[in-house]
This record gives structure tokens, sequence and C-alpha cells, in this order.
């Protein structure tokens, strides 16, 4: 358990260096000179922390993307970082040194009080009456599109431009039209930014890229929020997030800042297609890779459905359990943000070792996930870990790909509800297979994905 010292320590910005004896009590290393062990991360996150935990225990530091920091894993920490019952770790102050020059206050990048009153007013898209909205919008285009996917396909390209598509109907109210292409490159530009080793945002660096999307995000978002509140327009299918939020007030009657507006858009467009993208493409590999799953999946959906192709209804999304366990598991096996990065505002003990304040933090759902103390056979593609029996005496923090705590992600339902829908259209319309002996490798950060697109085969049924 942790416990916090009697006194608290001067917090500092995560912009100002620590001391470096400030971490030497722990073990751990810093790896080479000026890079750290930065390169090691990137390469193979799980393989290093495997590595890592056999050497040095359940915590030891490290020095990654030019910071010292401590890791700390288990279900144990996990519980302790995201729970966060004594508010002691800054999620701004974790993510600032990766994701402020690029989706600054968006929820991950507030704390506390702001946090949980934004929270509150962007919780309103995801609402039962926005949702069955959304639930119309994805089934139609959802059927639309992978009506046209019959035979050999690449997979992962092919789902994200889906998924932007989707985020734009269903939150925003109308197709990208001829600008689709600037948008989804400037999100493509903005993530891979996040883990660019040069922080500058110099010319032709991944940050200097990443920095041009946001500017160009910011400048179409912003056009459109003040043409909304101009014209009190919606977009054409009415009840988008994006026209609630901007007219939306505060309690005096004024109106959310229009940069406020934007930062929130751009962050929840941003997860609401990359993330989902993941996760989408990881159950589909996982579907694909274990026919016999895919065969048991497909049996309940029919069953549902009564054989054909046809949209699922909002109120009958909950009658696809199994559905569910797959995606749980796929989740499992390829979290879609593999690690979560916290700063410690106090001085803390877990296991045994003083943490000063000003410590980054780091926990990694993905290498949990992978524990064999949490998870027997844990490389096993298994739903049924998640049936209430098995669940039953399982830590509540050893499954963690939406976070938790008061940073939970607050789209998971609607993440839910896409790849449930998504699955019903593909697998009453194909079967879904793979080369012989194929197996992709997945680019682990900073959101997993199969470097060669994953090349998948729809069989119609």
């Amino acid at each position: 358990m942790a416990t916090l010292a009697p006194q608290s320590s001067t917090f500092t910005h995560w912009s100002q260096a620590q001391p470096v004896h400030a971490l030497e009590h722990i073990p751990g290393e810093d790896g080479w000179p000026i890079v750290g062990t930065t390169f090691a991360l990137l390469a193979d996150p799980i393989g290093y922390g495997e590595r890592m935990r056999a050497k040095h225990g359940n915590v030891f530091r490290n020095r990654g993307f030019g910071r010292r920091g401590v890791q700390m894993f288990g279900a144990e920490a996990n519980e302790l970082v995201l729970f966060d019952r004594d508010k002691l770790f800054s999620s701004e102050q974790g993510w600032g040194p990766v994701l402020d020059r690029l989706f600054p206050r968006g929820l991950m990048l507030i704390d506390f009080d702001h946090h949980r009153a934004d929270r509150r007013a962007l919780s309103i898209a995801f609402k039962p009456e926005p949702m069955r909205h959304y639930a119309d919008a994805l089934n139609r285009g959802i059927a639309e599109r992978v009506e046209h996917w019959s035979g050999d396909l690449l997979f992962y390209p092919a789902i994200k431009q889906l998924t932007l598509d989707l985020a734009a109907d269903s939150f925003m109210g109308l197709p990208l039209g001829p600008e689709a292409d600037k948008i989804n490159k400037a999100f493509v530009d903005m993530v891979a930014a996040s883990i660019g080793v040069v922080r500058k945002p110099l010319p032709f660096t991944a940050m200097g890229r990443g920095v041009a999307g946001r500017k160009y995000l910011v400048e179409w978002f912003t056009a459109e929020t003040l043409r909304r509140r101009k014209t009190g327009a919606k977009g054409p299918r009415g009840q988008d997030m994006f026209s609630q939020f901007a007219t939306a007030t505060h309690e005096d009657g004024s109106l959310m800042p229009v940069d406020q507006v934007v930062d929130h858009m751009i962050f929840l467009m941003m997860a609401a297609h990359d993330t989902i993208t993941s996760s989408a493409t990881s159950l589909v590999w996982q579907l694909a890779k274990h026919p016999e799953w895919q065969d048991k999946v497909r049996a309940e959906i029919m069953a549902l459905t009564g054989g054909v192709p046809r949209a699922i209804a909002y109120e009958e999304l909950g009658k696809l359990e199994l559905t569910e366990m797959a995606f749980k598991e796929a989740l499992r096996l390829i979290p879609p943000v593999p690690s979560l990065p916290r700063r410690a505002l106090r001085e803390f003990t877990f296991k045994g070792f003083t943490i000063p304040a000003g410590t980054g933090v780091g926990i990694s759902p993905a290498s949990v996930h992978l524990m064999a103390e949490h998870w027997p056979d844990p490389r096993r593609f298994d739903p049924l870990r998640f049936t209430p029996e098995n669940s039953a005496g399982r830590h509540k923090y050893a499954w963690v790909p939406f976070g938790g705590g008061a940073h939970m992600c607050l789209g998971l339902h609607f993440a839910y509800m896409q790849i449930k829908l998504l699955t019903a259209h593909l697998l009453t319309r194909y079967r879904i297979e793979l080369e012989p002996g194929y197996a992709p490798e997945w680019q682990p950060w900073p959101i997993p994905k199969p470097k060669d697109g994953l090349k998948v085969t729809f069989k119609p049924l």
C-alpha cells in the first residue's frame, strides 16, 4: 500500500528538472547518455518492462524522453495511481511533456475541479438520447462502407478512414468532404509527434509536422464553432456533439470559450477515431487468428439479427455479451493506450520506496495485462476470462484499457457500441481469413497498429 509522507515536499512543474540524486535510492538504470532508455522503450516497451521487472522488481527508475521517472507495475500500482483517493497524482503534469504542445487542455491534461467541471459538461454527449442518435449514424455509415470490403483488404487504413468519417458524422453532424484527407493527416501527424525524440517543432521533424497539424485543426474547428454560433446551425442530422459544445453555456449563462470548445473537440475526435481504430484492428486480428472464436461470436450475432445483416438497435447492444467479452480480451492483449503517465504532487511511499514530489510516475496497462499473477496463460486469447464467474476474484485494476478513476475514458460506452456494431456488420456478411502463417509486426507506440496494415480477406458468407 502507499502512504503519504507526514509533510509534503515542494512541488515543481514538469518543465523543471529534478535533482539528479532524487531517485538514486530506487533500483533501475538511466541508459545511454542523452537518449537514456528512450529507444529501448520505443522498440519493445513490453519486453523492456519485463526485463526491468526481472532485474529490479515491480518498482524501478528509468530515464526516457530526457526525464527520469519511476515505473510501477501491478494491479495495486494501477489502483493507487488511477483511483488516486488522496489526489496525489497529476494527469496534466504526467501527460504534459508528451502532449502539451499537441492536445493542450484535453480531458487527460486537466485535473481535479477543472477536470470534473469540464467532464460534467462534456458528458451530455454520451447520455442515452445522443447515444441512440450515434447508433443510427454508426449503423448507417458502417453498413454503407463494409458492403464494399469483399476480398483482400488492408484493414488498418480502411478502418481508420471509416472511424474518422463516423466520428465526423456522429460528433460533428456533417460529412468531412474534401478536407477529410487534411484532417486525417493532421491527426496522424499529431499522434506521431507525441513520441518524437526531438521535442522542439523544428522543420522536417515529427514535432514540427504535429504542431503544423494542430494549427490546421485549430483554424478549422474555430471557424466552424463561430459559424454555428452565428447562424445557430447544427449538423444536418442534428444532436451532434459539436453543436452542443459550440452553444454550451456555464451556469451564469456565458458561452464556453471558443478555444475550450476547440481543444475538447480536437482531443475527443482524436480519441474517437485513433484509439477505436487500434481497438477494432486488434479485435479483427484476434478473430481472424482464432476462427473458432469468430464462429462463436458470429453465432451470437446471427441469433440476434435473425441470420441476416441488419442494423442493431441501441437497446439490443446489451445482448451481445460474447462479442463484448471478445472485445475485452482483444483490449487486454493490445490496449490502445499502452502506458499512462502521471506526476506525483506530494511525496509518497509504495512497496517500501519513498518517491519524492515532482517525480514522473508511469504505469503500464500493456504490461499488467500480461502478468501471469493476474492472468493465467496470459498470451492466450480467451474471451471467457471475462465471464462473471471468471472475473469475480480478479483485482479490479488488473484490466485498465480505459484507465480508471476520475480520468476513466469518457467515451468508453461509445467505443463498446461502435465495436459491437462494426463486428455485427462484418460477421453477418463475411468470414475473416488470414494467409497461413501470417503474423504482422505491431508498432507498439504511441497507439498500437500493425506495421503492414493487417492483411485480411473478407469472404462473403
